[in-house]
C-alpha cells in the first residue's frame, strides 16, 4: 500500500537538504558567485527555467521534465534565502502562505461551497481573490505585465469570461477575426504605420480567442506551428544542399516547388497515420 506519510517524511528531509545547501553556498566561505546573487540578479535565470520547464513537459522526457523543476525549484529557494538573510521573509512563510490561499481558495474541497464544475471553480476563486485583495481595483489590476504577450491576451480573456463577457460560439469569434482581418487591410491600404500595427494587434487578439474558445492554449499552438516551420525548413534547406546549392542562391519559385513537396508529404504521412488508428 502506498504510505503517503513515508512519502511525505523523505521529500522533507530532501527538501530541508536542498535548504541547507544553498544556505551554505550563500554563507561566508561559500561560493563566490552564489554570495554575488540578488533578487535582481537572479530573475532572468527564473524567466528562462520557467520556459525551460514548460519546454520539457511538453517533450514529455520525464527525466529532463524532473531535472528542470529541480532548478526552478533551485531559484525559489535561492530567493527565499536571499529574504531570509536581511529579515524579509523565509521558505516557510512561503510555504504556510501558499498552503492557506489554497484552503482558503478551496471552499469547495475544504469548506461548505458547492461549486461542482471547474467553471464555477474558477468563478469561485476569483470571487475570493478581489475579496482578499479588499482594494478599490479594477477587476483586471492583477494582470502581470511582464507575461509573455500571447499568455497575457488569453489570461486576459479567460478571466473577463469568468464574469460572463465572453461569445457565446466559436462562430462570433471566427466573424470577429474575418472583421478584423478585413479593418487590417484597409490599414495597410491607408499606409498608417500606427493604424496597421493596432489593427494587427486586434487581428492577435482575435487568434488568441479563438484558440481559447476551442479550449487550445495559444502559446503550445504557436509553438507548435514554430516547430513545424523549423522542421519542413530543415527539409528544404536539405533538399537544396543535395542540388548541389545554398540558401540565399536559390529563387523562390524553386524553394516553393520543394516546400509544397514537403508538405504534401507532411498530410500524406498524417493522413496514413490517423487512417491507421481508427477502428476497423
Amino acid at each position: 500500500m502506498f504510505d503517503w506519510f513515508e512519502m511525505n517524511r523523505s521529500a522533507a528531509n530532501q527538501f530541508q537538504k536542498l535548504c541547507e545547501i544553498v544556505a551554505k553556498l550563500r554563507a561566508p566561505g561559500g561560493c563566490p558567485w552564489d554570495r554575488e546573487q540578488t533578487h535582481e540578479s537572479l530573475l532572468p535565470a527564473l524567466i528562462e527555467e520557467a520556459y525551460e520547464v514548460a519546454e520539457a513537459a511538453r517533450a514529455k522526457d520525464d527525466a529532463h521534465f524532473r531535472e528542470e523543476l529541480g532548478d526552478l525549484l533551485l531559484l525559489v529557494v535561492m530567493h527565499a534565502e536571499i529574504a531570509r538573510e536581511t529579515g524579509r521573509f523565509d521558505i516557510g512563510k512561503i510555504i504556510r502562505e501558499a498552503s492557506d490561499k489554497l484552503v482558503r481558495r478551496h471552499p469547495h474541497v475544504f469548506g461548505t461551497s458547492d461549486a461542482r464544475d471547474s467553471g464555477a471553480v474558477l468563478k469561485q476563486w476569483e470571487a475570493i481573490k478581489r475579496a482578499e485583495k479588499k482594494a478599490d481595483t479594477h477587476y483586471l489590476a492583477s494582470l502581470p505585465k511582464a507575461l509573455p504577450a500571447l499568455v497575457r491576451a488569453q489570461k486576459a480573456q479567460s478571466k473577463a469570461a469568468r464574469v460572463n463577457f465572453d461569445w457565446a460560439d466559436v462562430r462570433d469569434v471566427v466573424a470577429k477575426l474575418e472583421e478584423e482581418l478585413r479593418e487590417t487591410k484597409e490599414a495597410i491600404a491607408s499606409q498608417d504605420r500606427a493604424r496597421i500595427e493596432d489593427e494587427i494587434g486586434d487581428v492577435l487578439f482575435a487568434v488568441v480567442n479563438l484558440t481559447r474558445k476551442c479550449k487550445i492554449d495559444a502559446e503550445s499552438a504557436l509553438q507548435g506551428g514554430t516547430d513545424k516551420f523549423v522542421t519542413r525548413f530543415n527539409q528544404l534547406e536539405d533538399e537544396v544542399k543535395a542540388r548541389g546549392k545554398k540558401l540565399g542562391d536559390v529563387d523562390l519559385s524553386e524553394m516553393d516547388e520543394i516546400w509544397n513537396a514537403i508538405k504534401k508529404n507532411d498530410e500524406a504521412r498524417m493522413s496514413n497515420a490517423e487512417s491507421m488508428t481508427k477502428p476497423e
